[in-house]
């Protein structure tokens, strides 16, 4: 039931356009409201929980901004934003660019690099002098100008894969989308299905998939070894966004559930549920009673 609950999801989801029915109508929770950062937890490397070193996080003109103009230099100091809720099955979705110059002393690496990371670790956990959660990273690029950089690869800090039924190793792999010079604004969507898939969408185009979003291998330091029991699949976590040296703007934060009320006559019924949460169905008042 649930292969073809997701094979239905894979083929209709993003074809949902005119004379749709109310059950196929899109309903976007806005992670970012546009004028403050409720909702929201930072952690910065070398400063404790909600410590915003310099306002490195910050709301201009209606957008999440990532900012450098308070350091002398970056020093290594990775930071994460993270939202307060746990998601599972879901569709994340973000509006950016990069803009500006990198903050002093930034890795080459780090120029024009942000990224969304699935599935962490929660913010309070982490430790003070941990560079990156555990957790899956879509890694956000934009060009040099100087030939092809894609956007929307894949990162592991503290996990591992599956691609194409092994486990996949490596620290990160390209996508196959587009190179995306300049400050111009990008669309990011990834597809989370809990612990069995993941899909890479850029402008809406399918650019990278793999499965079993896993904790495992390196590329992090200075965690807690109780959050990183390697082999455990990963079928939850907190969405985070990152600083990673360049300045970035988010102008948009958005997820859609995939989970809900799968019951037809309910008023919240939503035909593009891949998991049911019975206890959430809404259903209209029979007339006599009140």
């Amino acid at each position: 039931m649930k292969k073809r609950l997701i094979t239905s999801l894979l083929l209709g989801l993003s074809c949902m356009t005119f004379g749709q029915k109310k059950s196929d109508t899109k309903e976007w929770e806005q992670l970012f409201n546009g004028k403050n950062l409720d909702g929201w937890d930072i952690k910065i490397r070398h400063y404790d929980l909600n410590d915003n070193f310099a306002n490195t996080f910050r709301v201009k003109d209606g957008k999440l901004v990532v900012s450098y103009d308070g350091y002398d230099k970056f020093d290594e100091k990775f930071g994460h934003i993270f939202y307060k809720k746990k998601f599972s099955n879901y569709i994340i979705a973000t509006e950016y660019r990069f803009v500006g110059e990198q903050a002093p002393e930034g890795p080459g690496w780090a120029y024009r690099n942000s990224g969304i990371m699935l599935h962490c670790q929660p913010a309070a956990s982490m430790g003070k002098d941990q560079d990156f959660p555990i957790s899956i990273e879509v890694q956000l690029l934009g060009g040099s100008g100087k030939g092809e950089r894609t956007t929307c690869n894949l990162c592991t800090p503290g996990t591992n894969v599956e691609m194409n039924g092994k486990l996949f190793t490596p620290h990160c792999i390209n996508s196959k989308s587009k190179t995306y010079d300049g400050d111009q604004w990008v669309r990011a969507e990834v597809m989370v299905l809990s612990d069995s898939l993941v899909r890479h969408y850029v402008n809406g185009e399918m650019v990278l998939e793999y499965q079993k979003p896993q904790v495992g291998g390196g590329n992090v330091d200075a965690y807690n070894p109780a959050f990183k029991p390697d082999g455990k699949l990963l079928n939850e976590g907190y969405i985070s966004l990152q600083s990673e040296s360049h300045p970035v703007e988010f102008r948009k934060v958005e997820v859609l559930q995939l989970e809900g009320c799968m019951d037809p006559k309910a008023l919240n019924y939503k035909s593009y549920f891949i998991k049911s949460l019975p206890n959430t169905c809404k259903y209209a008042k029979k007339k006599g009673k009140k």
